[in-house]
């Protein structure tokens, strides 16, 4: 990777990207310690949230066995009594 394809991907020379991420940072910082924010805490209510999408998942799986089961009762015994009716005319 030359310094064209280098300034092109991180969008700029590596030193003005450094200062500018340095001070945005730090406002940012200053920003988050003014509103009393943890990094801790957005990296634990960014787990609960991954958590809580993982879970919501696999209750929407349970209940899409639920209702294949509830339809496979009825389903099933119809399909097998019309297949024995035809088999027998056949």
């Amino acid at each position: 990777m030359n310094g064209t394809a280098l300034n092109r991907f991180i969008g700029g020379t590596p030193v003005a990207v450094g200062v500018r991420l340095f001070f945005v940072s730090l406002i940012v910082g200053a920003f988050m310690v003014w509103q009393g924010i943890d990094p801790a805490d957005l990296i634990f209510a960014f787990d609960r949230l991954l958590r809580h999408i993982w879970d919501l998942g696999f209750q929407l799986f349970g209940h899409f066995g639920r209702d294949l089961e509830m339809g496979a009762i009825v389903v099933i015994p119809v399909w097998l009594v019309l297949r024995l009716i035809n088999w027998r005319r056949a």
